[in-house]
């Protein structure tokens, strides 16, 4: 695509700090480094977002994933790893589908957060959230 930040740095228009690649997976630094060694892992053809991703696609993605993973666990010794992928505004802010890896360290500042809803749902909340996305599978 020929807006795509990240289809630029396939094409090598734009530099990147590569860390891995093959004929369809490409990982690079994030410029960002929210923590040290902060991985940004994309398919090199575009895709959008998960939603567009083919089963094919991910597949080669997250074949790849684990390999970096271990690669950063080797080199940093970091006490976690999140895996964050984003979708759709407001949270995705590069436009063609990517994985974060980073690596997690004592004190690095880095805050992910889930919220806990268990004591606000009764069992029939959780039959209808089950019914809903069996229905649309």
């Amino acid at each position: 695509m020929e807006d795509c930040v990240f289809c630029k740095i396939v094409s090598g228009d734009i530099p990147s700090y590569k860390v891995y690649e093959d004929d369809h997976v490409l990982a690079f630094l994030d410029l960002t480094q929210g923590t040290k060694g902060h991985t940004l892992v994309i398919p090199k053809h575009h895709v959008k977002n998960i939603y567009e991703l083919d089963q094919s696609t991910a597949t080669q993605v997250f074949t790849a994933v684990p390999k970096i993973a271990k690669a950063l666990k080797d080199a940093f010794s970091p006490i976690g790893l999140n895996v964050v992928q984003n979708n759709d505004k407001p949270l995705q802010s590069v436009f063609h589908f990517h994985v974060h890896l980073l690596p997690r360290y004592e004190n690095d500042g880095m805050v992910l957060r889930t919220l806990n809803l268990q004591d606000d749902l009764e069992q029939e909340d959780y039959q209808n959230i089950q019914a809903a996305i069996k229905k649309a599978l």
